[in-house]
């Protein structure tokens, strides 16, 4: 593929078309391209005065998609036989920590009925683990254990975040105050953050080969987190969230 960056504008009644059409016109899957959304639309008042969404694609360099496919392809083999505590070791050394035990009970309890409606058979633990950032409080960590949990992750984490959104709130109005809380899957989130490690150094390289800024695929807050604290302390590149929820993003730039 050329290094000349391809674009493609389209207008849609929404996001979602325009996204889809600009793909198929394009013959690419979403991972190949980066989405700009030009302008959102408007529904207008009782259907009248609406204004339509308008997208614009950008073809990904090569290497850049195989990157975040590679990702994907790691999400997607989420249930493996590793044990949990093997992947906790490989990527947060530190040991458990203590803390309180009434919310280590609640968020337990809490996830418990909540997979219990939502009819998946599994086993609930939960601990408390050192964050990443060390200037921060202890993390409660409730790793869900079973087989056949994929259901709980979804594209992209959308349903495992879902999850622990949800369980964060209930967990802070049942204690009182808010509590650090982290939900995982047989391991998964560790997988995850250690794939978005290796994506922070490459393209880190990237943009120090090339001369040019590096801008990352729309993440939620908690993965761009790990390439923020991943590459805080580089020598030769910084990086800054740009854009608007959903689709705000890391761009990777070279210090001055």
């Amino acid at each position: 593929m050329s290094s000349e960056k391809t674009t493609l504008e389209i207008i849609a009644p929404s996001v979602e078309d325009a996204i889809n059409r600009g793909l198929s016109q394009l013959g690419l899957p979403r991972e190949a391209v980066k989405v700009e959304v030009l302008d959102a639309g408007s529904r207008g008042l009782f259907g009248l005065g609406g204004r339509q969404a308008r997208v614009r694609l950008t073809i990904l360099p090569e290497n850049y998609a195989e990157e975040i496919e590679q990702i994907e392809d790691q999400s997607e083999l989420m249930i493996e036989e590793t044990p949990f505590e093997s992947e906790m070791e490989e990527t947060e050394p530190a040991e458990l920590v203590d803390g309180d035990e009434n919310a280590l009970h609640i968020s337990r309890e809490v996830v418990s009925e909540l997979l219990e409606k939502m009819k998946v058979r599994a086993k609930v633990i939960a601990r408390y683990v050192k964050p990443q950032d060390r200037q921060e409080e202890p993390v409660v960590l409730v790793d869900i254990q079973g087989d056949d949990l994929s259901i709980l992750i979804g594209r992209r984490s959308e349903t495992l975040n879902a999850l622990q959104y949800i369980t964060s709130l209930i967990v802070g109005k049942e204690v009182g105050h808010w509590v650090p809380l982290m939900i995982d899957v047989q391991g998964y989130r560790a997988r995850r953050e250690r794939s978005l490690r290796q994506l922070a150094h490459r393209m880190a390289e990237q943009a120090i080969q090339s001369g040019h800024k590096q801008v990352l695929e729309p993440m939620p807050a908690n993965e761009r987190r790990v390439i923020h604290l991943e590459l805080r302390d580089h020598p030769d590149v910084a990086t800054e969230s740009i854009g608007e929820e959903p689709n705000r993003k890391v761009t990777i730039i070279l210090k001055q």
